[in-house]
């Protein structure tokens, strides 16, 4: 069995397994293929492109990852944060290699890491990159790149993606959502804490975790310092009426979130979170990188031990 925390090898003569969501259509799958294709050929390299329906993608993300460790090589996630969280949990419990092609709408995680939003420059860049260890969070062991939450986020996203199915995808759809949703923010949630430091309990709207250097600084929760290595940021929105509500969304415009009053923020390693009132139920509704789920509680936030394999080139390489 393979050392999964050790560096991966990638042999350049292996094809690079491209993991595809098809969810797009055609035009847009088409569109990928061409860069994609146009990047490898230019280089003289080999890649295979899988595309898959959402409901394949978890597991053709898992076969290839298992297949990039024999092959040598590295699975490459090309999509939304949700393919890319997908790709990575696989290439992370494999210990494989794992490259990325952003294709989404914010792309934090591939900014952070320096990997250009363009996919034929994503694919060149990917060809002169080599694994470097970056730090990845779990909730419940799950993998996550960029963030996780429960209460008000899980409930926006929900509500995003109804919105963008009734009026179309626009950002100002999405605006309008994310606004309705906060005005109208009734539930609490009970919450006892365990770590950082004593357990204690909280009323908050939401609590959200951040693993990405780059959204935490959009928000304005780190104004003076990045989070230190090891570490992840949670912030706790507590229970405000709807004219603080509307100063706050005011706040999160402008980039000030972590000088609101109502926003309690810290660092940690690992925290267990355990809803008070689960009303019969054992899961809790929680969201991840964008994805909605239920977890059974208590939901046990962390700092993985093994990093991820990500392929980035170093500075100044060029394909």
């Amino acid at each position: 069995m393979p050392d999964r925390s050790a560096r991966p090898l990638v042999d350049p003569s292996s094809p690079l397994l491209f993991v595809i969501n098809a969810a797009s259509g055609r035009a847009a799958d088409d569109e990928v293929r061409e860069a994609i294709e146009s990047a490898l050929a230019a280089a003289d390299r080999r890649g295979e492109l899988l595309f898959c329906e959402p409901a394949q993608l978890q597991h053709q993300a898992a076969t290839a990852a298992a297949r990039a460790v024999a092959l040598r090589t590295a699975v490459v996630g090309v999509g939304g944060d949700g393919t890319l969280n997908a790709v990575a949990q696989a290439a992370h419990d494999a210990g494989a290699a794992m490259g990325v092609v952003p294709k989404g709408t914010f792309n934090y995680f591939a900014r952070t890491h320096g990997i250009p939003t363009d996919l034929a420059e994503a694919t060149a860049a990917l060809l002169v990159a080599q694994p470097r260890a970056v730090q990845v969070a779990g909730l419940n062991r799950r993998v996550f790149l960029v963030n996780a939450s429960l209460g008000l986020y899980p409930d926006l996203l929900e509500d995003r993606e109804a919105y963008k199915q009734r009026f179309g995808r626009s950002r100002l759809v999405a605006l309008g959502s994310a606004m309705a949703t906060l005005l109208h923010a009734q539930r609490r949630l009970r919450l006892r804490i365990d770590g950082p430091g004593p357990s204690r309990a909280v009323r908050t709207l939401t609590l959200f975790v951040g693993n990405n250097r780059l959204q935490l600084e959009q928000f304005g929760m780190l104004p003076d310092h990045e989070t230190q290595p090891g570490h992840i940021m949670a912030v706790m929105l507590k229970p405000i009426g709807t004219l603080a509500m509307l100063g706050l969304m005011l706040r999160g415009a402008m980039g000030s979130l972590g000088e609101a009053q109502s926003i309690e923020h810290f660092e940690f390693e690992r925290m267990v979170v355990t809803p008070s009132r689960l009303y019969g139920r054992r899961r809790v509704k929680v969201a991840f990188d964008g994805e909605v789920a239920w977890m059974s509680a208590p939901l046990v936030f962390e700092v993985l031990a093994r990093p991820l394999w990500l392929m980035k080139a170093a500075p100044g390489a060029s394909a």
